[in-house]
């Protein structure tokens, strides 16, 4: 994982029930870029957790919600001096309908406001900055339920064409749901100064039912966010349709539970997919790896990438795909450690994940063990494509 810059320090204010994606997309993806992210709650200090939830629509009127990853927290609330920090990030879920109640947060985030540090805030997180007065004569936008609130408060309301909208105004970023999370990241690095360098790279992502949801959503969003194209793929399934996926967690069990995930829509059609067009691969894990380890195109197309030297990104359970295709030998590698057997057994060198964030890069190939380990995972295949963030 790239340094840190000590110069772009950022928060990231966090309770229980905010939503999954919109808190882990911008704090893996931001610590990729050599961002320092401190993720606080209040009432709870560094090493505690704060449960998620999983929003989407599902042919209802509103959105469903079912219960996501547990998210860990690396500070302290009660420790912070918001005058070190840079920027503010909000997810959104349901957590904003308490944390605006509570006047240690609406002090923290008018802080932000009137020092005129960007602040992005998703979905329904610009509850809080309604009610900190921080949105009065300001563009913004949010999940459209939020729309009477936002009047209400001053705002000049922005409808959002679709779900992926966002609005810049100032210092004040606001988007109106997760589908938005590559433009938002986007801004918020532009806001803090900086600037990418070798985008515009094209990335394939191999995709299946229940992969684990954030080993395709967080590296997925992170490259779109670094303005490239990034294509999703299933076989026996085109553009728009979606993919099942898994939240696999640590929750006191011999081993990881298993939750359902968001449904990840599909870019592309696997049959009309030309390799040779992109510049990378990426294999998420999950419990998908099993069967596509299976499909003879699966592995022509993994074949194709690693025998052209193009950049192969490949974590957790991923690799069971990898030792099919018979592309590991005389390779160092790691993956989650139950594929351990897989990863020796296919001839190559096994890297133990000690801690089990750890990633390694061997020749054109990058692999991780698990979903904490994306920062280091999605920094060295920046490295490979030669993207850089700078500030």
């Amino acid at each position: 994982m790239a340094k840190p810059n000590a110069q772009k320090r950022v928060l990231l204010l966090c309770g229980d029930y905010m939503e999954d994606y919109e808190v882990m997309v911008p704090f893996q993806a931001l610590l990729a870029y050599g961002v320092a992210v401190d993720a606080v709650c209040p009432g709870k200090k560094a090493g505690d957790f704060c449960r998620t939830s999983i929003h989407q629509l599902s042919g209802h009127q509103t959105y469903t919600e079912s219960r996501g990853h547990n998210f860990t927290l690396n500070a302290t609330f009660d420790e912070i001096e918001t005058g070190t920090y840079d920027g503010l990030v909000i997810p959104g879920g349901r957590a904003p309908e308490y944390l605006a109640m509570d006047k240690s947060v609406l002090s923290l985030a008018k802080n932000f406001a009137d020092s005129q540090k960007p602040i992005v805030s998703i979905c329904h997180a610009q509850l809080i900055l309604a009610a900190a007065d921080s949105v009065k004569g300001r563009r913004c936008t949010a999940y459209p339920a939020l729309k009477p609130v936002l009047i209400a408060a001053g705002a000049h309301w922005e409808e959002p064409e679709t779900l992926a909208s966002c609005i810049a105004d100032g210092n004040l970023i606001t988007g109106a749901t997760y589908e938005g999370n590559p433009e938002f990241i986007n801004l918020f690095i532009k806001g803090l100064g900086g600037s990418i360098t070798g985008s515009a790279k094209r990335i394939l992502f191999i995709c299946g039912d229940f992969m684990e949801d954030y080993e395709v959503m967080v590296p997925f969003q992170s490259f779109q966010a670094l303005e490239c194209h990034v294509d999703a793929v299933c076989p026996n399934k085109g553009a728009g349709d979606k993919c099942a996926t898994a939240v696999h967690d640590f929750e006191g069990d011999q081993t990881y539970s298993e939750k359902p995930g968001h449904d990840f829509t599909l870019t592309a059609d696997f049959g009309a997919v030309d390799a040779s067009s992109y510049d990378a691969l990426v294999i998420p894990g999950g419990r998908a790896p099993e069967y596509l380890a299976l499909n003879e195109s699966v592995i022509k197309l993994v074949k194709h990438f690693m025998e052209s030297g193009k950049p192969v990104a490949s974590i957790c359970h991923g690799q069971q795909i990898l030792a099919a295709a018979g592309v590991l030998k005389g390779k160092k590698c790691t993956a989650y450690p139950a594929v351990k057997l897989n990863v020796v057994l296919s001839g190559a060198s096994w890297l133990e994940p000690e801690p089990i964030d750890r990633c390694f890069t061997d020749g054109n190939l990058v692999t991780g063990a698990a979903w904490p380990g994306h920062p280091q995972f999605i920094s060295q295949l920046m490295a490979l494509l030669g993207i850089g963030v700078s500030f």
